[in-house]
């Protein structure tokens, strides 16, 4: 996935938005924030949607927009694919602002995600108290930094559980920035198998694994889950309720006697009740649930040998 933005060279800038479904604003975000490789302002939820806006720098020349529009809108039209969507219609406007490719920056600053864990932008100083820990993630790499609600329950429910009960091996499932992985890492996990099927997104994940400096630990790469061997105490999937269904019973092989497992990426209502319904009919037991917004997040384990 190619990075159209040049870093805010240029005064003249290109926003380019859309309106999102519930179920897409996380993936539309950040592929507008790779795509961008600047700021994404996410506007409140409405009837029609949530609206998500991307900023492309423009160098000084707003003829480059129409270019710049047709590349997001074919990007856009992929992805909302993967969910057997049509891609809505995009809004561009140019403006010039000579302070917008460094004043987006005041917006992120570190930030307590879950207790006990902060999330710092590279860019800002951070001095850690005693039992936190920190993950540098800078808002536009890709798939996320821990703002949406479905990847904060879902490190809730992981550093929680690593807490409570300390486990050798976990698989992330859709691994993404890494995010989850890197905070299992922290958590003393000493073997993490991300994996993602976006050659993208394990090129970031791998980024900010070294940047992180857990590369030792967290083991990323475009490998299929039905190609992934061994058993795993932990293994974690924010992804969307489709595929957590549809890979069920791989994640049930492989997760061993006493195994837990995180879902994320889930509706509240029909999808979460569908998700327990199936999970539960492979011999895993909820153990907890949490709702945020219209978001749900599962914490199952397996109760069968």
């Amino acid at each position: 996935m190619d990075e159209i933005g040049n870093g805010g060279r240029g005064n003249t800038w290109l926003k380019i938005s859309l309106q999102a479904p519930a179920t897409l604003v996380e993936p539309v975000s950040d592929l507008m924030a790779v795509l961008s490789g600047s700021g994404v302002e996410i506007s409140p939820e409405t009837a029609e949607g949530t609206r998500i806006s991307g900023f492309f720098p423009c160098a000084g020349d707003r003829e480059s927009g129409p270019e710049i529009t047709r590349v997001v809108q074919g990007k856009m039209e992929d992805l909302f694919a993967l969910y057997e969507l049509s891609a809505p219609e995009l809004h561009s406007e140019t403006f010039d602002d000579q302070d917008w490719a460094t004043s987006w920056k005041r917006f992120f600053t570190p930030v307590e995600i879950v207790p006990g864990l902060v999330i710092r932008p590279s860019w800002e100083e951070y001095q850690a108290q005693e039992g936190e820990r920190v993950i540098v993630m800078d808002p536009g790499q890709a798939f996320g930094t821990g703002q949406h609600a479905s990847t904060r329950m879902a490190l809730s429910l992981l550093t929680r559980s690593l807490t409570r009960h300390p486990v050798d091996r976990m698989l992330d499932v859709g691994t993404g920035t890494g995010i989850l992985a890197m905070a299992a890492a922290l958590y003393d996990v000493r073997l993490v198998v991300a994996i993602d099927n976006d050659p993208e997104a394990v090129r970031v994940a791998e980024e900010n694994s070294i940047i992180n400096k857990v590369a030792g630990a967290v083991m990323v790469s475009g490998t299929d889950l039905t190609d992934v061997k061994g058993k795993f105490s932990m293994i974690t999937a924010n992804i969307v309720h489709d595929v957590l269904v549809a890979m069920a019973p791989h994640l049930q092989k492989l997760l061993a006697p006493k195994g837990r497992v995180v879902l994320a990426g889930i509706l509240k209502g029909e999808q979460e009740k569908n998700c327990i319904r199936i999970y539960e009919g492979l011999g895993l037991q909820v153990l907890e649930s949490m709702h945020e917004e219209e978001w749900a997040a599962l914490l199952l384990q397996r109760t069968t040998r």
